[in-house]
Parts: C-alpha cells; structure tokens; sequence
C-alpha cells in the first residue's frame, strides 16, 4: 500500500514528525532555509553583546574555527534536544577547555543565547510561542550542565 499526501488527510513521513515535535530541530531548518551559514551572524551578536570574546580569536584562521566551533555547538544543542546520544556531552565538556583558553563559563553560556536570538530574529513571524517554550526549557537545561561542569 502506497500512502499518499493529501489536503484532507495529510500523511506525514516520520522525519517531517520528529521536525515537527522537535521544535529546536525545526527552528534550525526553518532558519538554514533562510541563510546558508548562521556563522557570521552568530559572531556578530556575540561581539556586538560580548565585545570582550573577540580577543579571544585570532585574527588569522579565525573564520574557520569560528564555523566549526559553531557546527559543533549546533550538533551538540541538537543532540542535547533530541536523542542525547553522545554529542551533547561537549557541552559539558567543552567548559574545562574554554575556562583553559580564559573563557568564563557564563561567556560559554552565553553562546548557546547569542545563538537562540540569532535563530529567533531570523524567523521573525514564524518563531512560535512553542519554539520560544523549547529554547527557554533548553537554554535552562544548559545551565545546569555548566553550572556542574564547572564546580
């Protein structure tokens, strides 16, 4: 038996379910179809609100570790969102490493905000009351992952 889409009675593929009750998930793609790399406005807001982590960077080389570190984070947010199978432990890990490099946990933490407010203003309109619910709950979550990795 083939299942059809219909208006009436609308079909749904299991990856179009698990987008649309991830709403962290659904939020990045609805965001990658606007923008083909956050990594620029991700910074921006990050030294625009934390003008002290862009001496944290080198100047030669630094978009590049910028992008990674970046699609990292994303994978591990959702990772940490979804199925928790392993990639969000660099979040907990990661705070050790950047507190090495200078870093202060609440600037690490920060990021995973800058990065939620960049998605939010890139979705305008379509960013939802149930989206912002998500990324609060998760955002909180976050928190308590750093505030134990750096006791």
């Amino acid at each position: 038996m083939v299942l059809k889409k219909s208006l009436t009675h609308p079909v749904q593929t299991a990856a179009e379910m698990t987008a649309s009750t991830n709403l962290i998930q659904h939020s990045f793609e609805l965001a990658a179809a606007r923008c083909e790399d956050l990594t620029p406005l991700v910074y921006r807001r990050l030294f625009r609100e934390h003008p002290e982590a862009k001496t944290m960077f080198r100047s030669e080389g630094s978009e590049l570790v910028k992008g990674s570190m970046l699609a990292l984070t994303i994978d591990a947010i959702l990772d940490f969102a979804g199925d928790r199978s392993g990639s969000f432990r660099m979040i907990g890990c990661e705070v050790p490493s950047h507190d090495a490099y200078g870093t202060p946990s609440e600037l690490f933490g920060e990021f995973f905000r800058v990065i939620a407010d960049t998605v939010r203003e890139m979705l305008g309109p379509d960013w939802s009351p149930e989206m912002e619910d998500a990324w609060r709950k998760l955002l909180a979550e976050i928190d308590t992952v750093i505030a134990r990795s750096d006791a």
